[in-house]
């Protein structure tokens, strides 16, 4: 099954390098860099129309596995230079991949802007509450109070929630799933591809060595089905072993409950509408965290907006054919000129 060719034509060893892999035994990394391979497989575009871009950490090291074009950049830089090559070769299909503290904290910045232009590109942003390659510091993800090497005392400061992000900056994309799941990390990267925009997939990735354990709540075989939900467009938001319970709308909020109980039926659960242009349910569902309400995973927003790099390109367009600038040095020599003696 791993190297099944499917209907593209495409083998998921057409797009592993030769390279070792070097990351920790059992490190989450190995189950995305592994159905990443199968999900370009199925999704079909050609190695050599692919780049894989990204900064620095311990996921950071996914371009080197990829038989694609890749670039290892600088802390935080990844999605600087992906917005780059995006413009500059509108018809490759560029893949960004992120750790928490890469891209949330030095490249916080970077982050916000690309989802903001919604450049047309598929960010996997991996994110397991830590700084692994630096040794176990926290990260902007880590929750108030967690201990690690840089905050022996445990931290002052509330994490950042990447979901919340993504929608304050108008996000048009937004998935999640967890490195355990592999099949529903399959279908968003396949869901990110296909969407026209910046496609946010968040995966709950576990650190073995400086953070094991940290996303037990919800990846934990024995409870997963109660404190995930997998939405799906079209489909009532239904979790549980045998998807007895649902989410109904309570007021201006959502509630967890079980169907046929305190007058609840079918009818009351909610419909996922992945595709509506308000995120203010979107919003909602994506900050559910495990505890009271089920943490959603699958396709949580999927909308069509204008991508940054094709609107780029018709503007040079527009302007080269009304103006007849056949390159920079004519664009710049066409208006007002100075010789200094």
């Amino acid at each position: 099954m791993e190297n099944q060719v499917n209907n593209t034509g495409f083998e998921p060893k057409n797009y592993k390098s030769d390279q070792v892999v070097r990351w920790c035994p059992g490190c989450g990394d190995h189950a995305v860099l592994n159905v990443l391979h199968k999900a370009m497989a199925e999704i079909g575009v050609p190695p050599e129309n692919i780049a894989v871009i990204s900064g620095i950490g311990c996921s950071s090291r996914l371009p080197y596995y990829m038989n694609t074009y890749a670039f290892h950049t600088i802390h935080g830089r990844g999605g600087a230079v992906a917005t780059g090559v995006k413009t500059a070769r509108p018809d490759l299909t560029v893949w960004q991949v992120a750790g928490d503290g890469d891209c949330l904290a030095i490249g916080g910045n970077h982050f916000i802007h690309e989802v903001r232009r919604n450049v047309d590109l598929n960010l996997l942003l991996l994110n397991n509450k830590i700084y692994g390659l630096t040794k176990g510091q926290y990260s902007p993800t880590s929750d108030r109070g967690f201990v690690s090497k840089s905050s022996p005392y445990g931290t002052t400061e509330d994490p950042f929630v990447p979901a919340e992000l993504v929608f304050g900056a108008r996000g048009t994309f937004f998935a999640r799933s967890l490195d355990v799941e592999l099949n529903v990390s399959r279908e968003v990267m396949v869901a990110a591809h296909a969407h026209k925009g910046c496609s946010v997939v968040e995966i709950l990735q576990n650190c073995m060595i400086f953070n094991n354990g940290i996303h037990n709540h919800v990846t934990d075989r024995a409870t997963r089905a109660e404190r995930t939900i997998h939405l799906v467009h079209g489909e009532k938001m239904l979790f549980g072993k045998d998807n007895e319970r649902g989410l109904v709308q309570d007021g201006f909020g959502l509630k967890a409950v079980v169907i046929g109980e305190g007058g609840y039926t079918i009818d009351d659960v909610l419909v996922h509408d992945a595709h509506c242009s308000s995120n203010f349910l979107h919003q909602q569902l994506a900050m559910m965290d495990g505890t009271d309400l089920p943490l959603a995973i699958g396709v949580i927003r999927d909308v069509e907006a204008p991508t940054y790099d094709a609107e780029v390109a018709a503007q040079v367009a527009e302007v080269r054919s009304k103006r007849g600038f056949n390159s920079l040095r004519e664009m710049i020599l066409a208006g007002d000129t100075w010789t200094v003696q």
